[in-house]
């Protein structure tokens, strides 16, 4: 290993490396996608909850019989509109017989009252999103395959804060979108200023691509590792610092201390490059690295590269270009995050 603890060399990085995407880096992506599924089909959604009328149950349930618009589908909206997710409706799962003691739900519109009688709750065992087939993408792109959980559940979110029994209401008092039905405006308010919470996820997070994810993960990890005292920023750029053609020189992330009111203020440029396949994205950093480096080391500030995957590994001259011209290079692991860590408070303070 290279004498400096912080420089891996390309045979180091390929031993101590991880190759293939973790687990929580293909669990973000999966979160991402999702998220990004349901605002594309959010204006299906909006146009049934309009079409819908909060005193005839059925019609929802006949609108989406004749739409292309699955069960499942809806039962994620709904469930994300509501901000009632899987372990609320597990506990009530769990709780079903206490709550609902004939397998029927009453409820209040107005001055009428209607009833509901559940044909699928309480199921046994775990009522999580994988029993309700929205855990994936694929799974909510898929044709349901249990529409009476999912009429229960959903009729359960829609009307349960209207339930004629004080406890019930207590419970389900999130699950009052049968005001909205069928009033177009109100629905679209409803919707979006609900959906905002949706926004702020995919916020910094607007590619569903893996690279991406990798490099917001990446940030989080240090950000959690270094403490309240250091800015990160995703996609920045550090004063000054350009490439060969003049135009600043963007790092996957910049860290600079908060408190740094030094003449020269210190920066480290993070690269983050994961690549499982071989494409042109470690050709076009490798391309890049010579100048980052010696621009950067003109400011008096730092480049770090995060180089892992078996994609990189096969690409010795691109990995050679960002080994040879960095101040620090470590594989995607959680031991190598802790050793970029101490790079940085080292460098900066």
């Amino acid at each position: 290993m290279n004498d400096d603890k912080y420089l891996r060399s390309i045979d180091d990085l390929e031993k101590i490396g991880c190759k293939w995407w973790p687990k929580e880096v293909r669990d973000e992506a999966m979160k991402v996608s999702i998220l990004q599924y349901l605002l594309d089909t959010q204006e299906k959604f909006i146009s049934l909850l309009t079409l819908a009328d909060s005193n005839k149950q059925e019609k929802l349930f006949n609108l989406l019989d004749a739409s292309d618009f699955e069960y499942h589908l809806f039962l994620k909206h709904i469930i994300l509109l509501t901000d009632v997710g899987s372990e609320p409706i597990q506990r009530i799962n769990t709780s079903f017989k206490d709550i609902f003691p004939n397998s029927k739900m009453l409820y209040k519109l107005g001055r009428k009252e209607h009833v509901y009688t559940f044909t699928s709750l309480p199921i046994k065992g775990k009522l999580d999103n994988k029993k309700m087939k929205i855990d994936t993408t694929e799974n909510l792109q898929a044709e349901c395959r249990n529409k009476n959980l999912c009429k229960d559940l959903i009729n359960l979110l829609i009307y349960g804060a209207a339930s004629t029994t004080p406890r019930t209401r207590a419970i389900l008092y999130k699950c009052n979108a049968f005001e909205y039905l069928g009033k177009e405006d109100k629905i679209k308010q409803y919707v979006r200023e609900n959906y905002i919470r949706v926004s702020r996820i995919i916020a910094g997070k607007t590619a569903t691509d893996l690279g991406n994810v990798a490099q917001v993960y990446a940030l989080n990890y240090l950000s959690k590792g270094l403490g309240d005292n250091y800015n990160l920023v995703n996609n920045g750029t550090i004063p000054g610092v350009k490439l060969d053609d003049e135009k600043d020189a963007t790092f996957d992330i910049v860290v600079d201390r908060k408190n740094d009111k030094g003449r020269f203020k210190k920066y480290v440029g993070i690269e983050v490059s994961f690549q499982e396949t071989s494409n042109s994205v470690a050709e076009r950093k490798g391309r890049e690295a010579q100048a980052r480096f010696r621009n950067t080391n003109n400011k008096r500030c730092y480049v770090a590269y995060i180089i892992d995957g078996v994609g990189n590994f096969s690409r010795p001259a691109a990995m050679n270009d960002m080994c040879n011209n960095s101040h620090c290079n470590v594989a995607y692991t959680s031991s190598e995050f802790d050793l970029l860590i101490d790079f940085i408070k080292e460098k900066i303070g």
